[in-house]
Parts: C-alpha cells; structure tokens; sequence
C-alpha cells in the first residue's frame, strides 16, 4: 500500500513540476553530451592525466580546450540548424494546408482503386500535429534562459560531486556504494550519448546524401528529423522514415520517387540502428526492447516529446541503481535484455 502512494505521489510531482524539471533534464542531457563528447576529444589531445605535478597545468589546459571543443560541436550543430534547416521548416510549415488536402485525395484515389470505403477523419492531422510539436518546442525555447542556467551550474558544481558523495554519509561503506552507482551511471551515460549522437549523425548525413541525390525537396528538414528523433527508441526512427516517405508519395513524384526514398531510409536505418547501434550501444544498455517500449510510453504520457527522449537515459539510471540492492536486483533482471546485470558493489 505504501508503495503504491508513493508511486502516485511520484507521478503527482512529475506532472506538476514539469515547468522546471524538463528544463532540468535538458541541462543534464547537455551538460552529459558536452562531457561526453570532450571525453572523446581527450583521447586524442596528447596529454593524458599525469602522474607528476609538473605537467598538471598542462593537462588542465588540454582539459579545457576539449571541453571548449566540445561546446563548440554542439553550437555548431545550432548554428547549422538555425541557418540552414530552421527556414525550411517555415517553408514547409506553409505548405502543411496543401499536403493534408493531398493527402486526402490520396485516399479518395487508393478507396476507388481498391473499392475500400474512405473516411477522411481517419487520417493524420498533419497541421494539428505540427501544431502540437511546435508548441512543445516553444514551449522548451522559453526555457533556454532556464537551461543554461542550470548547465553554468552543473559545470561548476562538477568538481565537488565527489566529496559531496563521500560526506552525505558517516558510513564509508555507503559512500562507496553511492559512489560506484554514480560513477557507474556517469561512465554508461557518457558512453551511450556520445555513441548514440555518433550514429544519430550519421543516419541523418546519409539520409541527407540520399535524399538530395533523389531531388526530394525538404531534404534538410527529412535529414534533421532522422537525427534528432533517433533519440526515441524505435517509434522515432519510424516516424522519421515515414514523414519523407509519405510526403514523396503525395507531393514528391508519387511511386516513383516514394520507393526509391523508402528502400534507401529503410537501409539506413537497418545499417545504423539494427546493426551498428546494437554493437555500440547494446554493452551499455542490455534493456530488453519490452522495458524501453514500456518506458518510453509512460514518459510520453508523462512529459510529451520531452519525455520521449529522457526515456531510455533515465532506464539507464535506474536499471544500474536497482542492480545494486539486494531488494531490488529482480527489477534489474526484468529489465535486462539477457538476464545478465551488473556487478553489485559491495
């Protein structure tokens, strides 16, 4: 019983501090990808951690310069969005009326081609969908403020987490617990964000490079949209391959260009997110495809697109927390993929 009226009351914070904790989760989300990327940008910096002080300030200064690196390959990714993808969403946003009275007529020819009965309220909202997303997106741009403000935060509080974790306890053997858990979840996060927007990247590089050889209009827009909605576990990529798809079926050139763009997305995705993506994110993860699905539909209902795209961090986070407990560690082997979780800290 207890346990149920702390789920609700859960679920009751969730929905009434989403104003702020979305903003949260964003900073954490970037501040995480920013981490991560610079990690990688240290790899190949040529001063690793030293031993002596003598090369400390060195090393400091390779530290910052990856992290500035980092930084700068996400404002890059902005700038390009802004300059380039932003003005064809307003273009395509423009033409959303026409497409949805295409698609309409779409039906009416598939209903007296096969003699199916149509109903037109059968089919997607297109501009009422468009609607909702850029008002969830709006809704994110009036907290940028918010965001960064939370990130300047995090980056400044990052070099004392460490001896926070170690003084919240007077039992040493709970502050190493709590320490192997966060260090646990920090390295799995790094690694997953930075494997994921990796491959993420290079789905919509690809789809952009294909797209743009097949003369469909929009390419941008279709090559962004198979970035960032690779985030969602397997709903987003279907709805990024389906919205070129469908658009080059009513408005592209029909069949013949429709198939073309559906055989070169379909193979991408099956390159990047069947076969790669497993092999470099599947040692991380180990979820069962059930577990993500699950997630991902309870923080849809939570938190909209937003929550979609925290699902599979925040099971992350919870599958290496639950692993570590005696009392829990079930919830950690229902979860996995295989039934193998990780080690337990003692």
């Amino acid at each position: 019983m207890n346990s149920i009226l702390v789920f609700i009351l859960l679920i009751g914070i969730l929905l009434i501090g989403r104003p702020i904790l979305i903003p949260f989760f964003i900073a954490v989300f970037l501040w995480y990808l920013i981490n991560a990327i610079a990690s990688y940008y240290r790899k190949i910096l040529p001063f690793k951690n030293p031993n002596d002080c003598k090369h400390c300030c060195l090393y400091c200064s390779f530290n910052v310069i990856a992290t500035v690196l980092s930084i700068a390959t996400i404002g890059a990714i902005c700038v390009l969005f802004v300059t380039q993808v932003k003005p064809m969403f307003s273009e395509l946003t423009s033409m959303l009326p026409d497409i949805q009275n295409r698609l309409i007529g779409f039906g009416d020819y598939l209903s007296k081609s096969f003699g199916i009965t149509f109903d037109a309220s059968l089919l997607p909202n297109i501009t009422g969908a468009a609607t909702k997303i850029g008002s969830s997106l709006a809704n994110i741009a009036t907290s940028i403020g918010m965001i960064l403000i939370y990130m300047l935060f995090l980056f400044f509080e990052q070099g004392t987490f460490r001896n926070k974790i170690f003084n919240m306890f007077s039992n040493p053997a709970k502050s190493r617990k709590l320490n192997f858990i966060l260090n646990s979840i920090d390295k799995n996060m790094k690694k997953y964000l930075f494997m994921k927007t990796l491959i993420s990247a290079a789905t919509g590089i690809c789809g952009y490079i294909w797209l743009r050889a097949l003369g469909l209009e929009f390419a941008g827009i279709w090559a962004f949209m198979l970035f960032i909605l690779n985030y969602i576990p397997t709903i987003g990529s279907i709805i990024a391959c389906g919205m070129p798809i469908v658009y080059a079926l009513i408005a592209g050139g029909g069949l013949p260009v429709a198939i073309p763009v559906a055989i070169g997305l379909i193979g991408i995705q099956i390159i990047f997110g069947n076969i790669l993506d497993p092999k470099l994110t599947g040692k991380t993860l180990n979820l069962s495809t059930l577990a993500i699905l699950l997630n991902l539909v309870f923080w849809g209902l939570i938190w909209g697109i937003a929550g979609m795209f925290f699902s599979v961090p925040i099971l992350v986070a919870i599958y290496i927390t639950v692993a570590q407990f005696d009392s829990t560690r079930w919830i950690a082997v229902l979860l996995s993929a295989d039934g193998n979780i990780p080690d337990k800290s003692e």
